[in-house]
């Protein structure tokens, strides 16, 4: 059999598609973690799920952020911690793994797997 790329041998490839369930249960545990943390932290003002609406209407829709940003660009702002979102948005300094958790479950929301 014929090497897929130099790189990316047959039994390479195989290997990592017995990866595969893993990793999005890997992804499914994050986003479930992710929604806990807004669950906790953002939803008095965030609109937090597929259909809710914001408590505060200046507050976006977590689920319409990905036509503002790209999602995984909010990964610096949420590490810097975020002063100004909306005017009554706390500070933020969240650690990677809870910024991580938290941007699975924004992509999971959003339905483009960005």
């Amino acid at each position: 059999m014929k090497p897929l790329s130099p790189l990316l041998s047959p039994g390479l490839a195989i290997a990592l598609l017995a990866l595969l369930p893993a990793m999005e249960a890997q992804a499914a545990n994050n986003a479930e973690k992710g929604r806990v943390f807004v669950e906790s932290n953002c939803a008095r003002c965030h609109a937090i799920g597929l259909d809710d609406d914001s408590h505060m209407p200046e507050a976006p829709p977590l689920r319409t952020l990905h036509n503002r940003y790209p999602i995984d660009s909010l990964t610096e702002a949420f590490a810097e911690g975020i002063v100004t979102g909306h005017p009554q948005m706390p500070e933020f300094q969240l650690d990677t793994d809870t910024i991580s958790d938290m941007l699975a479950y924004i992509k999971s929301l959003s339905g483009t797997g960005q």
